[in-house]
């Protein structure tokens, strides 16, 4: 059975540091030579979280007709900070 990793006080608050700045899990790793799967678990854990994305003001205009099911534009909004973000809706396809 592999030995217990011991997390230090000075590894989560670089964890946290380097999360709020935007690094990502591989980077992170690289800096604390761990693997990035321990990595994550460890900010997840210590609620290592990026800061949140910068909101657009977009005008649209009232008078559109509503977009279809699965509209890039829609699905890009819905899935965006999700694991489906940047995969393409299943059905229909969509021109870009």
């Amino acid at each position: 059975m592999p030995t217990r990793f011991h997390w230090t006080e000075a590894q989560d608050t670089k964890i946290r540091r380097l999360r709020a700045e935007g690094a990502t899990w591989e980077s992170i790793a690289a800096v604390l030579g761990l693997t990035r799967w321990a990595v994550i678990e460890r900010g997840r854990r210590i609620g290592a979280r990026r800061p949140p994305r910068e909101l657009t003001n977009v005008r649209e205009d009232a008078a559109r007709d509503p977009l279809p099911p699965g509209h890039p534009q829609s699905w890009g909004i819905l899935t965006a900070g999700t694991v489906l973000e940047n995969t393409p809706y299943p059905l229909p396809v969509f021109p870009r």
